[in-house]
């Protein structure tokens, strides 16, 4: 595993950082994919959030016919929970965690730090953000699904056992069909843990309605 932090895209709120927001991008995207997202938030500059956008590392991607392109983990065929490439996703857990001390680092408290993603991203933020050892703000999930569902019961953090948190999904998602989404939610929901859920009609992507349900999340889980 690679011990050096992830380079990353940051917003730095107008005051001192009093929270942070750590986004994971989606399959063959980057940092700066959800970096003009932050001011359509909308977010009181009272909250002071530090968005911080990392990239993934760069690595051949099965279905894709090996193409190199950045990557939370590989995808090893159609079936995305069958053959889970435990590797890389373990590794992406630690980037994450990484950067979670960071923050801390840098004066942000955990119970003020949120992990989100999309898509693979969102399946990251999952993966750590119930694992993680110390309270967390929050989790959230967009247009993903649950991974290594089979060891949640073992692994989960008593910690985080009443971390809020928000998934939402695409109905007409081609990409991660809306079922395993819905199925991730229910496999949380059997482990004890809250889900704030929400589906739109829209494909793999995001829409306004989606962006206004995100601002009041973070604003109550921060404020």
């Amino acid at each position: 595993m690679n011990d050096e932090l992830l380079e990353c895209v940051e917003c730095e709120p107008v005051a001192p950082a009093r929270s942070s927001v750590i986004w994971l991008h989606g399959l063959g995207a980057d940092g700066h994919d959800f970096e003009p997202l932050v001011p359509e938030l909308g977010l009181s500059d009272e909250l002071a959030v530090r968005f911080v956008f990392p990239h993934a590392p760069e690595r051949p991607v099965t279905i894709n016919g090996g193409m190199v392109m950045r990557a939370w983990y590989d995808i090893l065929g159609f079936d995305i929970r069958r053959d889970e490439d435990i590797e890389g996703l373990r590794t992406s857990e630690a980037q994450v965690r990484a950067l979670v001390e960071r923050e801390v680092s840098r004066g942000v408290s955990e119970e003020r730090i949120v992990l989100a993603g999309f898509s693979q991203g969102g399946a990251i933020a999952l993966q750590a953000g119930v694992r993680h050892p110390r309270r967390l703000a929050g989790i959230m999930a967009l247009s993903t699904y649950l991974t290594l569902p089979e060891k949640l019961e073992s692994e989960m953090s008593p910690a985080n056992g009443d971390c809020p948190i928000f998934m939402a999904h695409g109905t007409q998602d081609p990409v991660v069909p809306f079922e395993g989404g819905r199925l991730s939610r229910q496999a949380l929901e059997a482990q004890g843990y809250g889900i704030e859920w929400r589906e739109y009609p829209m494909p793999h992507s995001v829409c306004a309605e989606e962006i206004t349900d995100i601002s009041s999340w973070l604003t109550r889980v921060l404020s």
